[in-house]
């Protein structure tokens, strides 16, 4: 018998056992977020060393994203299925195991297939830790702070996975940013078996065999072509990649409507709050992850900053987001309604775009500052979303809601990149003289890169880049202002719906 016996209103309360369980869930966590951005600065001693081909090196840089994405819906429902518990040892084995063959790959092919690997861990570690940390923890309160805290580890650590890149390729060899994840994932093993209760689906039916190339090929063209966009520019092959997934997404929806046992049952969506979570979290990571795309360049190549020094530059935004979540949670317990909160959040954010759309060519103070309101904004609406919809979805299938709201995680920030980084590459083309070489025109790395022999291009080409930043600014904030509208309507009403219900069922109706 354990401490979280003891008992509240909305649920036994957890104890000692389940907040070191929090913990331990936590490590893991955080290195499956800090692998997305782990190899920011390793990758060009990785090239030194394996010397891949330009379509290998962008493959060992994206095909964990990539598979992750296209996995987290299998994994959730899977979870359900066979345990969470279970899905998450044997992905942190999994995980383990591929940053070891990582660390010490002696071949490109290696390499992109240990990063696959890593992918397909992570996969089951992130839907895992959320759907076990709503199993121990049913108190609303406790529940609320935290989902806080695993919104606050995700976030931070995507910030952290560059600087230990930088800081450990800098002193080691670059096979050390996979060396890290072993000892996480080593206390993952031996104490999760101790400390993690076992849940799942008690009546799960047959599983979705069909569902799963059906899920992939909608998440992957889509993902893919908004990852792409940015850089490359709409051309056709990236369109017709979106198009062709969205034609899946339909199957998909289709497979899942029809299905006697489906992977996504349609129910979940019918739940108080669980749809308008999903899209409010989609809407968030736009801008969070979205205006990240123009902020890392800004300070590289408009600021002269090295990879390294804007790597620590950037992590200073991330202190706030420690508070941010607490906070927000303090609110709603404190009887906020949860529909202001979101609402301000979204506000704040447009705020922290508002902001950006101040900078100059010399304003890296405005720029941080600017993230760091952006960044939480984000988070406080992020935190509060991932509570309600795992607060609204039934226990039974924690696992497939999580894996849900990640993946509109994963949607939100390519489409943020993609929409954004358009619009700034549009105004930055625009802005470049006519008589610029081709290179400059196209990119401010391309202009950089030739500025010695045309005298004056560097600081045309960087007025231009941060009209670009200033013009995605002003469209992020007119998005999430939008947003912001949306929070208050579609959560107000989501709140008056289970008032409603709640008085209904004290009147035994």
């Amino acid at each position: 018998m354990t401490n979280s016996t003891r008992t509240s209103a909305g649920g036994a309360r957890a104890g000692r056992r389940e907040w070191t369980a929090l913990g331990v869930l936590m490590l893991p966590l955080l290195l499956v977020s800090m692998d997305v951005s782990v190899l920011y600065f390793a990758v060009p001693a990785i090239s030194a060393d394996l010397e891949p081909s330009g379509t290998q090196q962008l493959w060992i840089f994206d095909i964990y994203a990539f598979v992750l994405a296209g996995l987290l819906m299998t994994m959730g429902s899977l979870g359900d299925r066979i345990g969470r518990r279970r899905l998450l040892l044997t992905g942190a084995a999994a995980f383990g195991a591929a940053s070891l063959v990582a660390a010490y790959a002696d071949s490109a092919e290696t390499l992109i297939a240990a990063r696959a690997v890593l992918g397909v861990g992570g996969a089951t570690l992130m839907p895992s830790t959320m759907a076990l940390l709503r199993t121990m923890f049913t108190d609303p309160g406790q529940r609320a702070k935290a989902v806080g805290l695993w919104s606050g580890v995700m976030t931070g650590g995507i910030a952290l996975g560059s600087v230990m890149s930088g800081v450990l390729v800098e002193h080691f060899w670059w096979g050390s940013v996979f060396l890290v994840n072993l000892p996480a994932m080593a206390l993952l093993l031996v104490l999760g078996p101790v400390l993690l209760p076992e849940s799942r689906d008690p009546a799960p039916g047959r599983f979705d065999w069909a569902g799963i190339p059906l899920s992939m090929a909608a998440v992957l063209p889509v993902v893919y072509g908004l990852k792409e966009i940015p850089s490359e520019g709409w051309h056709v092959r990236y369109v017709v990649s979106i198009t062709v997934g969205l034609l899946f997404a339909a199957l998909f929806v289709h497979r899942q409507r029809t299905a006697a046992s489906p992977m996504i049952p349609p129910a979940l969506f019918r739940g108080r709050g669980f749809a308008p979570s999903v899209v409010l979290n989609l809407l968030a990571a736009f801008g969070v992850l979205g205006s990240a795309y123009f902020t890392t360049q800004y300070l590289q190549s408009v600021l002269g900053k090295s990879a390294l020094e804007a790597a620590l530059w950037a992590l200073l935004p991330s202190v706030p987001i420690g508070a941010a979540a607490p906070v927000a949670t303090a609110l709603v317990q404190r009887g906020v309604p949860r529909a202001h909160v979101v609402t301000a959040g979204f506000a704040v954010s447009a705020g922290g775009f508002a902001l950006l759309a101040l900078a100059g060519t010399d304003s890296m103070v405005l720029v941080l500052v600017a993230c760091a309101v952006l960044a939480v904004g984000g988070v406080t609406v992020m935190s509060q979303i991932m509570d309600l919809a795992m607060s609204t979805a039934p226990v039974e299938r924690a696992g497939t809601a999580s894996s849900l709201m990640e993946t509109a995680t994963e949607f939100g920030g390519a489409l943020g990149m993609a929409v954004l980084g358009s619009v700034g590459t549009a105004v930055y083309r625009h802005g470049m003289p006519a008589s610029a070489p081709h290179a400059a025109r196209e990119t401010l790395g391309g202009a950089l890169a030739i500025a010695d022999r045309v005298p004056g291009l560097a600081a045309v080409a960087r007025e231009a880049f941060t009209d670009g930043m200033r013009g995605a600014a002003i469209t992020g904030a007119v998005v999430l202002a939008g947003a912001a509208v949306l929070a208050a309507l579609s959560l107000r009403r989501a709140e008056a719906r289970e008032a409603d219900a709640e008085e209904a069922e004290q009147a035994g109706v």
